[in-house]
């Protein structure tokens, strides 16, 4: 593979194709904040906001600024989005909703932890970009309600009925990585290392399993044990590469090299065990047991599962020059440029079925925002770009610049 044609290939892919489609369509100009279900050519079909997602684009657009180049353009997107997310995002004690309705007011209540997450990193990404202490206490102040709900992140609005099969969810943890360093800034070095070791212990050590090959499951019971139940039996491919590009960033964070050949070794585990051999592309939900998923929609190929697994290969051939991470990268690089890039019009589908045939031709929904695919373009690209650079790949010969250059 020619390193510095597809670095140039995933920056131009950003840059003129991704972003402006964000820019010009989903902004709302009259009561702020951002429209996500935009149809194929960008146009609107349905107003509602969904706080994640607005919290996602307010990131996007602030990491833009802060580490590529300081586009007004950018900034202004980012400013405006946080300030409608802080007018009418909370119930005033930043307690996030789920959604709104086009001009603000709530629609769901504030039961889903990812609303708060991505306020934080929102939040902590945007004091970086305006210097604004009050985006900076908003971030700090959401972050210590996210700690405080850990054993319990549905509060008042958790359906299950208590003690007979309470279980953890791999998710919290695993963003909490990712989160953690996104404010360090915020949180301070001693205080970041401590939610670090935590992070790492509950992923590494709890939901990754080495009884069963060396996979992660999705759900354990408060004690981190296994439980044959569905929820039990979850494996979600997806998130658990996702997040391995997370404990990659954090081993290099904490000098452990040990760390971060564990993430790639379980980065290849993963997509081994989670790719589809009869017609290409990683499944979205699986059984640990070969049964029938509860999901209706577990053979679908998604968006995200394939952009974060190139990722999460790049980052381990960068850090450990295992061959095998360049190769499933070309192998899943091919299948996403092949089936989730339109060559019509900008920006990516999100939803193939089985085949990996177009199931929904949205750019844009609930669940889809300006996320995954513009941050997956920036990373692969600054990857590339610092690989192009390299004779030999790993973890020794990386300059400390050049991994900072990314963060």
């Amino acid at each position: 593979m020619d390193l510095k044609k597809l670095s140039d290939q995933y920056r131009d892919e950003l840059l003129n194709n991704v972003l402006p489609f964000w820019l010009q369509n989903s902004q709302d100009k009259e009561f702020g904040g951002y429209f996500t279900c935009l149809d194929r050519e960008g146009k609107v079909f349905d107003t509602d906001k969904f706080i994640w997602l607005q919290g996602r684009e307010v990131w996007m657009f602030s990491m833009l600024y802060n580490k590529v180049e300081k586009r007004q353009e950018w900034l202004d997107c980012a400013v405006q989005g946080g300030e409608f997310l802080k007018k009418y995002g909370h119930d005033g004690n930043y307690n996030w909703y789920f959604s709104l309705d086009r001009s603000g007011r709530p629609l769901v209540e504030p039961y889903n932890i990812f609303s708060y997450t991505f306020a934080t990193m929102a939040f902590g990404q945007l004091s970086l970009a305006t210097g604004n202490q009050e985006y900076a206490d908003i971030a700090r102040k959401t972050f210590d309600i996210i700690l405080s709900k850990a054993d319990n992140p549905k509060g008042k609005w958790n359906k299950l009925h208590p003690g007979t099969r309470n279980l953890k969810n791999f998710a919290l943890p695993m963003i909490l990585c990712n989160l953690a360093m996104e404010i360090e800034h915020i949180l301070g070095k001693d205080y970041l290392e401590r939610a670090m070791d935590t992070c790492i212990h509950e992923v590494m050590d709890v939901f990754y399993r080495p009884e069963l090959g060396g996979i992660i499951v999705e759900n354990v019971d408060i004690n981190g044990n296994l439980v044959d139940c569905f929820e039990g039996r979850q494996v979600t491919p997806g998130h658990a590469i996702e997040a391995m590009w997370f404990i990659m960033d954090l081993g290099k964070r904490l000098h452990r090299p040990e760390l971060i050949e564990k993430a790639k070794n379980t980065t290849l585990t993963m997509l081994e065990y989670g790719w589809d051999k009869e017609h290409g592309g990683i499944f979205y939900f699986l059984d640990r047991n070969s049964f029938p998923p509860q999901q209706l929609e577990w053979d679908q190929k998604l968006w995200w599962v394939h952009i974060e697994s190139l990722i999460s290969l790049l980052k381990g051939y960068q850090l450990t020059g295992d061959k095998r991470c360049l190769d499933w990268f070309e192998k899943v690089h091919d299948y996403t440029w092949v089936h989730f890039r339109d060559a019509e019009y900008p920006e990516w589908y999100g939803y193939l079925n089985r085949k990996g045939e177009v199931l929904l031709p949205l750019k844009g929904g609930k669940w889809k925002g300006c996320f995954h695919v513009p941050r997956g373009l920036f990373q692969c690209w600054k990857i590339l770009e610092t690989l192009s650079l390299q004779t030999f790949p790993g973890l020794l010969n990386i300059a400390e610049t050049q991994f900072k250059s990314i963060y």
